[in-house]
């Protein structure tokens, strides 16, 4: 009996340095194993997964797991990218420091806050309300500066500040929306999950040249649905 306590015991504690230690330590080995370990090159994708502190962006019940490979629940349904699609997205959209970039789906913050280190200003859009507020002050707080978050049906996208030189779209959609195409800039890119809800889709690259869009599957992914807003619930 008494093995079996001290057995639960370190296992729990073990737990607990894992989620309270040197987050440094843990991001370092996440982007090196992970990341660089598998297809991830880009260095400046690389040293922007290192700096962001994703343990922030999670619930701290699940703070023992913010470095690990997998998505995590972050309330109302939602969840956070597990880092290396985070950092796949990023480096398929190739940003340029001078690029603004428009994220539907803020979540908790987090990919944002990534897409903000490789680019002049970010424009991001949660329709939970509860998430992006919280994101906003999660992210004000941290001294993310260059990033703008609207409470909304990002299905519209940001025609006040369209064109964008690229767009993200962290939950998956059945159908591309047009008024995303309609607001990406002359060689712009997309990413985007599409596919049935309920099933795999396929996160897939577009791109725009001399006004005509060009279609890449890129990988079977898994993402929460892209979720509108109805008549009742406003606008």
């Amino acid at each position: 009996m008494k093995a079996l306590v001290f057995t639960l015991f370190f296992s729990l504690g073990t737990q607990m340095m894992l989620g309270q230690g040197n987050y440094r330590e843990q991001r370092n080995s996440m982007v090196d194993e992970q990341l660089a370990g598998r297809d991830i090159f880009q260095s400046k994708v690389l040293k922007a997964m290192r700096d962001v502190p994703r343990h922030v962006f999670v619930p701290e019940d699940y703070r023992p797991w913010a470095y690990s490979d997998q998505a995590l629940p972050i309330g109302e349904g939602q969840t956070i990218s597990q880092p290396y699609i985070v950092a796949y997205m990023t480096q398929t959209l190739r940003l340029q420091p001078e690029d603004r970039v428009l994220e539907i789906g803020t979540g908790s913050g987090y990919q944002a806050a990534v897409l903000s280190l490789l680019s002049r200003q970010v424009y991001t859009i949660e329709i939970v309300e509860s998430l992006g507020l919280a994101a906003r002050e999660r992210l004000k707080s941290l001294g993310y500066d260059n990033i703008a978050v609207h409470v909304g049906d990002g299905y519209n996208g940001w025609p006040s500040q369209a064109p964008f030189d690229a767009i993200m779209v962290t939950a998956g959609a059945e159908q591309l929306p047009q008024p995303l195409m309609d607001q990406l800039a002359e060689g712009g890119r997309m990413i985007i999950p599409i596919g049935p809800h309920g099933g795999v889709r396929q996160l897939t690259l577009v791109t725009k040249k001399k006004g005509k869009f060009k279609f890449e599957k890129l990988m079977p992914v898994r993402f929460v649905p892209f979720v509108r807003k109805t008549k009742t619930q406003g606008r």
